[in-house]
């Protein structure tokens, strides 16, 4: 799909960027796929706890959600209470993002329709 093209993401992680969310923690990076075309998502660095998290589309063919996907730990990552509240600021800015890229999927497979 070419709304999952890494330029694609990257444009739209800068547009995300104007409307004023903190989006230095996003980074768009090439994602493996079969057909070798150049498919990219997004890893998340979070300041308040070292986890990576990754935002993606759905995986089927046409799917336009996206989900943010954590990745495991092996240790147990205690936080006290001002970084609990800087990861929900920050789980709060991915949730944006993710109806954010949903609203622009949706509207790019309007057009080409």
């Amino acid at each position: 799909m070419p709304f999952r093209t890494v330029t694609t993401l990257q444009s739209w992680i800068d547009d995300f960027r104007a409307l004023g969310y903190d989006a230095d923690i996003l980074r768009v990076i090439p994602r493996d796929n079969d057909d070798g075309g150049d498919a990219g998502l997004i890893a998340a660095r979070l300041r308040s706890v070292s986890t990576t998290f990754y935002v993606a589309p759905g995986a089927e063919e046409g799917a336009t959600d996206w989900s943010v996907t954590f990745e495991p730990r092996e240790d147990a990552a205690p936080l006290p209470a001002g970084r609990v509240m800087a990861l929900a600021g920050e789980l709060a800015t991915l949730a944006a993002l993710c109806s954010f890229l949903q609203a622009r999927s949706e509207a790019f497979l309007a057009a080409t329709e």
